[in-house]
């Protein structure tokens, strides 16, 4: 009844999306429409142009550019309303066989297309250098400059075909089998099967009973799944290598280096910077071990609160929370936000079936995003919202820059997430003046930065090693992987936490491993970009800034990352900028000390 009582407490059980902008159910006979359409448009594309984009005259690649980004925008939505429609049911037969469908379809498509990339690839310099910069291609300049980069990556049209048709039944699907496989988990919690979601929650409860047992719950289901758990992982892992073979990728985080416009310098010096602030991390749960009041201080008790009550924030709480803090930063963002509480837009609530985590979907340019996440009530949910609110934001506002050039790289586009979060995050510290709850609310920041920006280090720092050793010693073991994972975890914590014997298990569930290889560095460049951008912020003229900030979000990715952050007067190639946001961690740590010390 207790359990009961506590999954209902939310407010967002009935928060649910309305894909009707999209379209209107599985059956609707547009979807139909559309799944013709776009086969029969694509052939047309193809007839046009194949054989002739290196002799196009600049208003005819226009044309091309435009009939392109109309097809993107049409497969777009179909795979768009297949993705979201089945990650709330990953469940259903019938919406799983629709997202196969429309993977299908886009490899389908993508194969009557991928000529047009092949030769513009294979376009002379100096004719590329003269469309590019034409006045009539100017909506695409960026786009045109950075898929050049590709050049030497891009094999012939057949061999591209062949990959195109073979990505669908293999890195795609392994990648819903991992979905589904945890989307459909139970974890026995108190006599209660719960999701996987619900029992992750309960290791920020604040009684250290409920977190040893959501953790053990946690680990005897990863036990059970982590045969096949550990075959999907090498799978994944030797299918990126035999893709980055062929197209000539030296090493296993090229692709995604040349996807974020940076290079592997930058990207060390990041990494390095980090790690060189392990020893501040180390300090502060030295510090959270006396807040707590343990002797020892376990992996599973990192994100416990430090005060006896956890606070349990209802939905429409959460919302006027985030509504008003964008709404002080700029109305124009809150307008924004609100219609995604306003039209359906979102889908919060936890059920069986639903995938982990959150994310925004861009979906296409021509609709709008949709959040997903499962809301739980805690603070740390709050902070979910507004972060992927702000990526929402984000892709709203950069929806004008066409198919091509709307989105940015993984680096940049977690700026205005993690900024989002700031705001909600500094609103609430304005709010409180008693000591012990500033505290409570700044050890909760400091443990979001830490999961942000140190976690995700370790994490890649996991995956250097991980894809390493699969590509020399070949397929892996479960006990080699959870070597490799214990190994980078205790550089992280050193003595600071206790590491439990069956934490070794935990890499086997986190799904950007397998969604998006080499992503997670990104998450510590949005955040540490972020607290040196919020900084700035402070001290800036609110309203003169808040302008240019939106401005930057409007731009999309339609110019190099180091360009437009440049314009908020950063620049995020200094190899010492990464120095400047670690220092204000630092300073946040030394915050949470003197409060602690006033207590």
């Amino acid at each position: 009844m207790n359990q009961q009582k506590e999954k209902s407490v939310s407010g967002a059980e009935k928060v649910l999306w309305d894909l009707s902008d999209l379209y209107s159910s599985p059956d609707d006979p547009a979807l139909e429409r559309d799944r013709k359409k776009v086969l029969k448009v694509s052939e047309q594309f193809a007839d046009r142009f194949r054989g002739r984009v290196g002799s196009l005259e600049p208003v005819e690649f226009a044309d091309a550019l435009t009939q392109y980004e109309e097809i993107l925008s049409l497969i777009g939505r179909i795979g768009s309303y297949a993705y979201l429609s089945w990650s709330t049911a990953t469940d259903n037969p019938s919406l799983g066989k629709q997202l196969q469908q429309a993977n299908e379809l886009g490899s389908e498509v993508s194969q009557k297309l991928v000529f047009f990339t092949v030769e513009w690839m294979k376009v002379e310099d100096d004719r590329a250098e003269e469309l590019t910069h034409s006045p009539v291609l100017s909506p695409w300049k960026h786009y045109l400059t950075v898929s050049r980069l590709y050049r030497n990556h891009t094999l012939s049209e057949e061999a591209e075909q062949v990959l195109s048709a073979a990505g669908v039944t293999g890195r795609s699907a392994w990648n819903r089998y991992f979905d589904e496989t945890l989307g459909a988990a139970r974890f026995e919690f108190e006599g209660e099967e719960l999701t996987e979601q619900e029992v992750l929650g309960k290791l920020h409860n604040e009684d250290r009973e409920t977190r040893q047992k959501a953790h053990a719950s946690l680990t005897k289901t990863f036990g059970s799944l982590s045969r096949s758990l550990t075959f999907i992982f090498n799978t994944i892992l030797a299918d990126k290598y035999s893709r980055d073979k062929l197209r000539g990728y030296e090493h296993w985080l090229a692709s995604r280096n040349l996807s974020n416009q940076t290079d592997r310098e930058t990207v060390d010096a990041l990494i390095e910077a980090v790690t060189s602030f392990y020893p501040v991390v180390q300090r502060y749960y030295g510090l959270k071990k006396k807040l707590l009041g343990v002797h020892e201080l376990f992996d599973y008790d990192r994100y416990a609160p430090v005060t006896k009550t956890s606070q349990h924030v209802e939905w429409e709480k959460a919302k006027e929370l985030v509504l008003e803090a964008f709404g002080e930063f700029h109305p124009r963002k809150k307008a924004i936000a609100g219609e995604f509480f306003d039209k359906q837009w979102i889908d919060a609530a936890i059920r069986p079936g639903k995938r982990g985590g959150a994310y925004s979907a861009s979906t296409v340019t021509t609709v709008h995003p949709y959040v997903f996440m499962n809301y739980d009530g805690r603070l740390r949910d709050v902070q979910t919202l507004a972060h992927e609110l702000g990526h929402g934001v984000h892709q709203y506002l950069s929806a004008g820059q066409g198919e091509l050039q709307s989105s940015t790289p993984l680096t940049t586009a977690e700026t205005a997430s993690v900024f989002g979060e700031m705001l909600v995050f500094n609103r609430l510290m304005d709010q409180l003046s008693d000591p012990a709850e500033r505290l409570a609310l700044l050890v909760s920041k400091i443990d979001d930065t830490i999961a942000t920006v140190f976690r995700q280090v370790s994490m890649n720092r996991f995956e250097e090693k991980m894809h390493t050793a699969r590509r020399v010693e070949g397929e892996l073991s479960k006990e080699q992987f959870s070597a490799l994972w214990r190994e980078t975890q205790e550089d992280l914590y050193g003595d600071s936490v206790t590491l439990t014997e069956e934490y070794s298990l935990w890499w086997c569930y986190i799904p950007h491993f397998l969604h998006s290889p080499g992503y997670v560095y990104a998450y510590a460049f949005g955040e540490l970009l972020v607290l040196s951008l919020f900084d700035l912020y402070q001290q800036s003229d609110p309203k003169e800034f808040s302008e240019k900030y939106l401005e930057l979000l409007s731009a999309g990715g339609s110019d190099w990352p180091a360009e437009l952050i440049g314009k908020m007067g950063m620049d995020i190639r200094d190899k010492e900028f990464w120095r400047n946001g670690l220092n204000l961690f630092e300073k946040m740590v030394q915050d949470a000390e003197e409060l602690a010390g006033s207590l």
